[in-house]
C-alpha cells in the first residue's frame, strides 16, 4: 500500500453493538472506516462521532446488503473515493428466533438474505478490488451456535454455520492473491439484546460459559484487529472462537 494512501476498512452493520465497537477500534489518522447501516441515522451518526473522537474518519452509508444493486453501489462509492479496500468485516446479521414448527418461511428467508447472501454479495464485490491490489483481509463474524447449534435458532445457526463453510472455501480461492479470509465466532456477548434478558435467562447462559462471564464487544474486536493485522498474514481459513470456552 502506498504510504500516501489511507487504509480503507469496510464494516457491515457498523452502527450498533459489535459492529460499532469494530469501527471504533479501527480508528486511526491513517485509516478511513466505511460502514453500512439499515435504518437508524442517529445510531450511524454516533458511530461516526466515536471514530472521529478516537482520531479517525468514518463514513456511514444506509444500504441494504441483501440487495445486489445496493451492495454494488456501496462498494463503487468506496473505491471511487479511496481507490482501495484493505479490510472487509462481514458483521451484519439478524435473528428471527423460534421453534422450527413455528418458523415462517419469510423469517427464514430474511435471515438467509442478510446473514448469508449479504456476506456473499459484499465478499464478491470486494474481492475484485483486493485481487487487483494483490492484498486484503476478509473477516466474517459467525457465532458459536454455528458449530454447536441452539434450540429455537435453527435459521440463525444454519446461516452462521454457512458462513464458516463460505470462509474456508473463499480462503482457498483467494490465497494465491495474498488475501486472507477468516471467521470469528462469538459466544454470548453483552449487547442491547442480552441486557434485555431476564436474570433467570442470563444465569442459564452463564452456566454454559467456563469463564463464568458474558463477553464484551471489545473481546470480539481484539480478534478482528489481530486478523486484520500484518502479524496475521500467515493465517487463513480459520475460525477464531471467542466464547469464554463455550466451544472447545
Amino acid at each position: 500500500m502506498p504510504t500516501n494512501e489511507k487504509r480503507t476498512i469496510v464494516v457491515t452493520g457498523g452502527s450498533r453493538g459489535i459492529g460499532k465497537s469494530i469501527c471504533t477500534a479501527f480508528a486511526a489518522p491513517d485509516t478511513v472506516v466505511y460502514f453500512n447501516y439499515a435504518s437508524s441515522h442517529s445510531a450511524a451518526a454516533e458511530t461516526e462521532q466515536l471514530v472521529r473522537d478516537a482520531g479517525g474518519q468514518a463514513v456511514g452509508i444506509c444500504a441494504d446488503i441483501a440487495s445486489e444493486t445496493a451492495v454494488t453501489d456501496f462498494f463503487l462509492k468506496i473505491v471511487s473515493e479511496t481507490g482501495r479496500v484493505d479490510v472487509l468485516v462481514n458483521n451484519a446479521g439478524i435473528t428471527r428466533d423460534g421453534l422450527l414448527v413455528r418458523t415462517k418461511t419469510s423469517d427464514w428467508d430474511a435471515v438467509m438474505d442478510v446473514n448469508l447472501k449479504g456476506m456473499f454479495l459484499c465478499t464478491r464485490a470486494v474481492s475484485k478490488t483486493m485481487i487487483k491490489q494483490h492484498s486484503g483481509r476478509i473477516i466474517n463474524i459467525s457465532s458459536v451456535v454455528g458449530v454447536t447449534g441452539n434450540a429455537g435458532q435453527s435459521s440463525y445457526a444454519a446461516s452462521k454455520s454457512g458462513m464458516i463453510g463460505f470462509t474456508k472455501s473463499i480462503a482457498r480461492e483467494l490465497a494465491s492473491r495474498n488475501i486472507t479470509v477468516n471467521a470469528v465466532a462469538p459466544g454470548y456477548i453483552v449487547t442491547d439484546m442480552t441486557e434485555a434478558l431476564s436474570e433467570k435467562v442470563r444465569e442459564s447462559m452463564l452456566q454454559q460459559i467456563p469463564l463464568g462471564r458474558l463477553g464484551q464487544p471489545e473481546d470480539i474486536t481484539a480478534a478482528v484487529l489481530f486478523l486484520a493485522s500484518r502479524q496475521a498474514g500467515y493465517i487463513t481459513g480459520q475460525v477464531f472462537h471467542v466464547s469464554g470456552g463455550m466451544y472447545m
